[in-house]
């Protein structure tokens, strides 16, 4: 029976969104751990260390496992580190670890024939390995295309015959920032043109009937990689196909940024059912990627029961036009010249719990107190709503900062400017005061169905605050998305979402430590939120998680934002996570270079270990710093090389009077 075409109907990516199902995708043998069907979602990483350096690849492997990787990738860039592939196997062994060894290889098919007889899996680029990328603009007849696809066809065959042989296993890995010419050339820059790429090489392997495929399209743009990947299933459905899928945010930097970016990109997929290995890319050690990659997973483990359980109290919109309501981004009316309509969207900070005695609290939500002037100072990423609930601060607000308050609360008010509402539906229906300006009514998809919506008058001042009390919280709010797009509503939406401090219990790796629960809340907070904003829905969010600090809480929230593009506060860098092509220590240089260039708002800066994905990942940058060999770095304007060859030590300077030049240099104030 083919499955895809049980589970799926051509067209659609997902079986449904109201109901969480994971797609249900071949079984693939990759040495003692499967992966597909129905087995667990595996998680895996990469090596940083040299290949030619065994010692110091089987040390790092060890770490990887003992942290929960069940896969372990080693690049390969040339045939002397793939054959000690075979080196650092019989050590490993050796030491009792079985963990399936995956082969990293671009540009290079003889290394990847090597590597094919030794490893467990082999990871292939087609766009680099049996073509060149010179950012050409080529042309071709239908008869010169398909004379292209031969060509690759007859320098692919052989790998593929290789891993029939032996057994192993293969993941055809797409890049955004590494399309051939001739994709670019047919396709474009786009999310089909990714899609077209990996097709060309599962047609050959299933051509020569080998079917031992995992597949990936990763883009370090969340956007880009999630619409890859929709489409992907949905050319895989109508072709009769359903390979497991590897999911990934390439490129997506470090700490907080690198953990939001990627769980925007992976949870949202999570969310859509899709998924059977999961690697989180960060600009760290490699080690401490697992852990973040599980306590994505894990999220997933019992959430088919759970929604089951949702869904005998509750009635979802149908799924098919929940499909077709996020195709295009939520068109919404500008209420106060403030939220909705083209504005971009609000952050909501909650101090309805604080001491409101002193205004210098007001630093965690962005607003610096100057006594000597008296005035406040605001940066890119102050708040810009707080929800004070019945507390009443005993001071001035910054006069930009609008104030929440339960409505009771806010009818006492003497002075109401700048002071708004906050409504349940019924008392929204029983007031007999309305502000003037803005409304805010706290909404949940059930309400839809109630008879006090449908004697909601449709104000001009509305906004809905949304939440959801269900587990599978993403579908809840995406029916309600659906509903109002439906009924051609356009109120203004800000999406909240409420964690329990009993969320972050429990370590995400083998030791709990302070920051656990902070990245346990930004991994949640940037699946639930970002997933919806992703799909343009939402014109604010609020994040209710009394366990963690305000300032995490805002930082997070404007984080999300940058990293769904729908709103830019800050710098952002497109960091590799290191491998053994690295030719630079990244992590530092990733601090160094984010040191003098964080305050560049907007600007984005990729900041690559070697060539690999450098020029085609710096397509979605503005600057680009990459490795070029030992302790040479070159600059790229976009994907323009700008100097080559540049001492290390002088490349950073040379990038700050490139961007200078390019009057995008402010200072530091």
């Amino acid at each position: 029976m083919d499955l895809t075409k049980k589970l799926m109907l051509p067209g659609k990516y997902c079986e449904s969104l109201t109901d969480y199902k994971r797609w249900l995708t071949r079984e693939v043998q990759i040495g003692d751990v499967p992966m597909g069907g129905k087995y667990p979602i595996r998680i895996q990483s990469m090596t940083t260390v040299d290949t030619m350096d065994t010692k110091g690849s089987v040390e790092q492997t060890l770490r990887m496992v003992e942290a929960g990787c069940e896969y372990v990738r080693i690049t390969a860039p040339s045939i002397k580190e793939a054959q000690n592939l075979a080196e650092i196997k019989k050590e490993l062994r050796k030491e009792g670890c079985k963990v399936p060894l995956v082969a990293d290889i671009h540009f290079t098919p003889n290394a990847a024939e090597v590597a094919a007889r030794i490893v467990e899996k082999v990871r292939v680029n087609p766009g680099n390995y049996a073509d060149k990328k010179k950012f050409d603009k080529l042309t071709y007849t239908d008869a010169a295309y398909q004379a292209e696809l031969e060509r690759i066809y007859t320098k692919f065959a052989p790998l593929v015959k290789i891993c029939k042989e032996y057994g192993t296993a293969m993941r055809i890995g797409t890049n955004h920032g590494s399309l051939s010419d001739r994709i670019m050339s047919h396709y474009g820059d786009t999310p089909e043109g990714m899609v077209e790429s990996a097709l060309e090489f599962i047609r050959i392997c299933e051509d020569l009937h080998y079917y031992n495929l995992v597949i990936s399209m990763k883009s370090s743009n969340p956007q880009v990689m999630v619409q890859a990947y929709r489409l992907l299933v949905e050319k895989m459905v109508a072709e009769g196909m359903n390979y497991p899928l590897h999911l990934g945010v390439t490129e997506a930097g470090d700490g907080e940024d690198g953990r939001i970016k990627s769980a925007v990109g992976i949870g949202t997929l999570l969310e859509d059912g899709l998924g059977d290995t999961v690697r989180v890319s960060l600009t760290e050690e490699p080690e401490l990627e697992a852990p973040v990659a599980r306590a994505l997973v894990n999220r997933y483990v019992d959430r088919a029961q759970h929604t089951k359980e949702d869904r005998a109290r509750q009635t979802f919109a149908d799924s098919k036009l929940i499909v077709d309501s996020l195709s295009n981004r939520r068109e919404t009316k500008e209420v106060n010249a403030f939220i909705g309509g083209a504005m971009v969207p609000r952050v909501v900070a909650d101090l309805s719990k604080k001491r409101l005695i002193d205004p210098m609290v007001l630093k965690d939500i962005g607003y610096i107190y100057d006594p000597l002037l008296d005035k406040y100072h605001m940066g890119d990423q102050s708040v810009d709503f707080v929800f004070f609930g019945d507390n009443l601060p005993s001071f001035t607000m910054p006069g930009n900062l609008k104030q929440v308050y339960n409505v009771t609360t806010w009818q006492r008010l003497t002075n109401k400017e700048n002071a708004h509402p906050l409504y349940q539906l019924a008392s929204y229906l029983e007031a007999t005061e309305h502000d003037m300006h803005l409304n805010l009514v706290s909404i949940c998809h059930q309400d839809l169905e109630s008879e006090a919506f449908e004697n909601l008058p449709m104000d001009p001042t509305l906004v809905f605050v949304l939440e959801t009390e269900r587990l599978h919280g993403m579908a809840d709010q995406r029916a309600f998305f659906a509903k109002l797009k439906r009924w051609g509503l356009e109120i203004p939406v800000i999406i909240k979402r409420f964690y329990d401090p009993l969320a972050f219990n429990g370590p995400i790796g083998d030791v709990m430590s302070p920051e656990e629960p902070i990245s346990k809340l930004q991994l949640y907070a940037a699946t639930d939120l970002g997933g919806l904003l992703i799909d343009g829905m939402g014109d604010g969010i609020w994040i209710d998680a009394p366990a963690i600090p305000t300032d995490k809480l805002v930082s997070a929230s404007f984080a999300i934002l940058q990293a769904t593009r729908s709103r830019i506060s800050k710098t952002e860098y497109i960091s590799c996570p290191s491998c053994g092509r690295t030719l630079f220590d990244l992590q530092e240089t990733t601090q160094m270079i984010r040191s003098r260039t964080n305050h560049l708002k907007g600007l984005k800066i990729a900041i690559m270990g070697c060539i690999v994905n450098g020029p085609g990942e710096m397509a979605d940058a503005d600057y680009g710093y990459v490795g070029a060999g030992p302790d040479r770095v070159t600059l790229y304007r976009g994907k323009e090389v700008v100097k080559k060859n540049v001492l290390s030590a002088n490349a950073l300077n040379e990038l700050i009077e490139i961007i200078r030049a390019d009057g995008n240099w402010t200072e530091l104030t």
